[in-house]
This record gives C-alpha cells, sequence and structure tokens, in this order.
C-alpha cells in the first residue's frame, strides 16, 4: 500500500519569495503549490504545481485552494473578501484574515499597536491637506506622508519638510487613504523576525540590522552590530508578544527603528517570508521559508540559531544602465574570486533598481562580512568590481585555488 501522501501547501503569488519557499519545501518531500499571475514569475518558472490566476479573482483563488492542506502568500495584497470566503469555505488560512489585516492597513496597524502598548511613532489619518498642517505644526518638520495600504521599498511614502496641499489633494483624489507620521530621527533600522504556530509555539532569530539606501533595503546584517544584549531580547519579546496577540501564524517581520537615544519603535510588520530574513538560508538552523512552511503545517518549529558569528545579506540590484555581460558570466567570476559567497537569483528581468537576487556571506568578522558581500553583490549589479579588482586576477585566484 502506497504511504499517504504528504500535505500540500498553497502560496498566493508566485514571486521570489515562493521561489525560495518552493526550494524549502521540496527538502520536507513536498512541491509548493502557487497562484501566479503569469508563467514567467520567479516561482512558476520552478514549481511543478502552478495554477494561473490574480489575488483577487476569488473564483481563480478557490479553485487553487482546493486540496490544499493550508493556503498562505508572499504578499499582502489578497482582498479581505477573497480571505473571508476561503475562511467561510472551510479552507485553511495562514495568517487568517483578522491577522493579515494588520499588515495591509498601516492605520489600523498603528492603531493596535497602541493599544498593545507597543511604541509606534505618533501618526494621524489624513482626510485633507489641513490634516497634514495641523500634524506638522503639532510635532514639528519633517512628517511622513505614507500610503494605507499597498507600499512597499520606499514607494508610497513621502517625506515632507513643509505643507504640500498639492500633493495631497492629488493623492486623495486618485482615491488613495493617507496617513501622516513624525519623522523620527533614527540611528539605523532593526527587524526581529519571529515564527509562530496555530498551537501557539513560537520561535525567534537573532534581532538584526536592515541597511537603506533611497527607501530600499541593500544589506541585512546578522546579528545587528552594536546592538544591547538586553535590547535584542526585548525586541524578541515584542515580536513574539505581537505575533500572539495578533493572533499571526506563519512568519512575522517586526521592522523596527533604533532612534538616537536608543529607544526602539515599531515601524511595520510584514506576515510572509521577509528580505530581512533571506540570510538565514545558509545563516540560521532553519531558514525563514522553511519555518514558515513548519508553521503553517502545524508541525513542531526548528531550531533558530545562527550558524556563524556573522552573517551580511546583500541584495543584488538591477544596474541604472546596461550590463556588458552575461548573469552567467557574472556567476562565473563572482566565484572565481569568492568561491565562498551563496549566490540567490530570482530568474527576474533586470531593471533599475529591482530586486533580482541576493548574496549571503558567513564568517567570524563582521566588517569583513560585509565588505565581501557588498563587492559579490556590486560585481552582479554591475559586472565592476568597486574595489578595483580586474577579470584575470579572479581567473589566477581561481586557477590556484583548484591547483
Amino acid at each position: 500500500m502506497d504511504p499517504s501522501p504528504l500535505p500540500v501547501v498553497g502560496m498566493v503569488g508566485a514571486g521570489q519569495l515562493a521561489r525560495m519557499t518552493h526550494q524549502a519545501a521540496i527538502a520536507l518531500g513536498q512541491s509548493l503549490r502557487v497562484l501566479a499571475a503569469g508563467t514567467g514569475e520567479p516561482a512558476a518558472q520552478v514549481c511543478a504545481d502552478v495554477r494561473a490566476g490574480a489575488a483577487d479573482d476569488l473564483a481563480a483563488v478557490r479553485a487553487f485552494a482546493t486540496g490544499c492542506a493550508a493556503v498562505t502568500f508572499d504578499h499582502e495584497q489578497v482582498p479581505q473578501d477573497v480571505l473571508r470566503a476561503l475562511v467561510a469555505d472551510g479552507v485553511t488560512v495562514h495568517p487568517g484574515p483578522d491577522a493579515l489585516l494588520f499588515a495591509q492597513d498601516k492605520l489600523v496597524m498603528r492603531r493596535r499597536l497602541s493599544e498593545l502598548g507597543a511604541a509606534v511613532p505618533p501618526f494621524a489619518t489624513v482626510d485633507s491637506p489641513a490634516d497634514v498642517d495641523a500634524f506638522g505644526g503639532e510635532h514639528g518638520w519633517p512628517v511622513v506622508l505614507k500610503a494605507v495600504r499597498g507600499g512597499y521599498d520606499g514607494r508610497g511614502v513621502w517625506m515632507l519638510d513643509a505643507a504640500d496641499p498639492a500633493l495631497v489633494d492629488e493623492l486623495l483624489a486618485a482615491g488613495t487613504p493617507l496617513m501622516v507620521e513624525q519623522a523620527v530621527p533614527l540611528r539605523r533600522e532593526l527587524a526581529a523576525l519571529v515564527a509562530r504556530s496555530p498551537y501557539g509555539q513560537a520561535a525567534a532569530w537573532p534581532v538584526v540590522e536592515t541597511v537603506q539606501e533611497a527607501g530600499q533595503c541593500v544589506q541585512v546584517l546578522a546579528p545587528a552590530p552594536g546592538l544591547d544584549e538586553e535590547v535584542a531580547a526585548g525586541a524578541q519579546r515584542l515580536a513574539l508578544r505581537l505575533a500572539g496577540a495578533l493572533g499571526v501564524t506563519g512568519l512575522l517581520a517586526v521592522e523596527l527603528f533604533e532612534r538616537t537615544d536608543g529607544s526602539l519603535l515599531v515601524n511595520e510588520l510584514a506576515m510572509r517570508p521577509h528580505n530581512s530574513g533571506h540570510w538565514t538560508i545558509e545563516g540560521a538552523r532553519t531558514s525563514q521559508f522553511e519555518q514558515h512552511l513548519r508553521a503553517v503545517l502545524d508541525y513542531p518549529l526548528g531550531a533558530t540559531g545562527p550558524t556563524a558569528p556573522a552573517v551580511v545579506m546583500a541584495n543584488v540590484l538591477g544596474a541604472d544602465g546596461p550590463v556588458d555581460m552575461s548573469v552567467d558570466e557574472r556567476v562565473h567570476h563572482l566565484f572565481a574570486r569568492f568561491p565562498d559567497v551563496k549566490v540567490h537569483l530570482y530568474g527576474k528581468a533586470e531593471r533599475p533598481a529591482r530586486k533580482v537576487g541576493h548574496v549571503t556571506v558567513l564568517g567570524d568578522d563582521m566588517a569583513a562580512v560585509r565588505a565581501r558581500a557588498a563587492l559579490a553583490a556590486h560585481w552582479l549589479s554591475t559586472a565592476e568590481w568597486a574595489d578595483g579588482w580586474s577579470i584575470h586576477g579572479a581567473e589566477a585566484e581561481k586557477e590556484t585555488t583548484h591547483a
């Protein structure tokens, strides 16, 4: 008699997060099912079980969910009515719609976190330019204007040094719900990543520093350098408490501001695998992608300890202009110089500033590891060595390494 088949996990969305979740699923004996808007999406290129459809198409999502032990997501942009219809159909959805709402709506999230006693920047809803003016007058300029829904990687965020009624009127006229919050005097940005199962088991990874440029994460340093141990433990406790209070099942990434006075404020929440956790593939005993699968299937969670004293993940971004070398050639020369660097490419077309992959470097010294990661990511983006290294030197090193 054949053994019982393993459960199927369905992931709505087929981007790079789904692609890397699929890689983790293979090790668990599974092949992730993904809902893809197109065959060229990163996960659709590699998954065997791909269903066509959009996240806002209830009929497509219902058909996709049929036979799934659990349905989860690689993005939060799934309408609440679709989520609630699945739950009403008896589909197991992780995280559920009540929890996911806090990652979909920044204003709802800010209000709930305030009720829970979590520190957040002062904020207010915006119904007219006068609301922004009044907030700036009370809390000082600059202020941060945000789209309540849908913004990411610096999109949907406007830093205002003074009143800008034309911008506010334009956004409101376009139907963009808005909020405003105080600009925080920052030392740096941190992230606390945790996982929670339906049973209630929870686990936390080390708190990391996320390095931002132009509103986009370019590096993740694990663990966050120079972070006081008690502050780090407090951030982990906060993330675990929020996961329980909000009813999160699966992963929760709590993005944090470390103020110049050393205090922490909650910035954003994400309830899915997250860019701040990519380092865990090689850098932790259990990756965020495997852990997310364990959590949504209600398996016991895996160990989260690091595999090296210092781990750096650097995003590979599309270059500003044409690159006169194929991706394959760039990978070839990178490995010739840095055979220890781990490369993850997402199968995405290169466009300026688009995340097309990442590299991970492990070691004992954070400064040295970070330098190698930055060089590797820059090379893969541009086919240029930022420190002036020549390809001929890399080829010579390859011959020496393999002699």
